[in-house]
Formats: structure tokens, C-alpha cells, sequence
């Protein structure tokens, strides 16, 4: 499964220009751009899964500097300031990483 089987490519590439400059990315800016905030939870739940690299049922701060390329290679990595307020925006539990149903909350949000 790929990330354009749930999101159009068009709208994955304007999410994406939309936070070219570093310390420019808003996750809800972002999901709404891309189309994900719109999705069913199923689907927000895959996309988790294709985001999730290592399938360790979480995000982690590793995973999370690589975000944007996982929606495009070749799209810049995101800063470290950006990743803090990433997590902590999710992070409800306050463990360090984003789980599936942390991401949902965060994207339905």
C-alpha cells in the first residue's frame, strides 16, 4: 500500500510546497493540504502503518524527522523544533512517540 493509494498525488505535492522552508511545517495545515484530515479512520490508520517504518505500532522522534519524504522523496526532513512540537501536539500519554490512536486524535483534531 502506498501513501497515494489513500491521498492524491496533487494534493500530497501542495502540502508539501506549502512547508518547503525549514520551521515552516503545521501538522493540521499539512493534513488538511494533503487531504488526510477528510479520511475515515480506517484510512488514517494505514497511512499510520505506511508511516510507521519499523512496525513498531508507534512514530518515533527517528521516524518523524523523515515525515515529509515519506510523502515525497527528495522533500526536506523536518527540524528539530518542528519534531518537539510534532510529538508533544500528540504525545498524549507522554512517552516519546505517537501511537496509532495518538495520530488519529491528532489528525480528526
Amino acid at each position: 500500500m502506498s501513501l497515494t493509494s489513500i491521498l492524491s498525488a496533487g494534493a500530497i505535492e501542495n502540502a508539501i510546497k506549502d512547508c518547503q522552508a525549514p520551521d515552516s511545517f503545521c501538522y493540521k495545515k499539512f493534513f488538511q493540504l494533503c487531504g488526510l484530515s477528510s479520511k475515515t479512520p480506517k484510512e488514517i490508520k494505514d497511512v499510520f502503518q505506511i508511516l510507521d517504518e519499523d512496525n513498531s505500532g508507534f512514530i518515533e522522534e527517528s521516524e518523524l524527522k523523515y515525515f515529509l519524504q515519506r510523502f515525497v522523496p527528495g522533500a526536506r526532513t523536518l527540524t528539530e523544533a518542528e519534531m518537539k512540537s510534532f510529538i508533544s501536539a500528540a504525545d498524549e500519554d507522554s512517552d516519546g512517540r505517537i501511537g496509532a490512536d495518538e495520530f488519529q486524535t491528532m489528525v480528526l483534531s
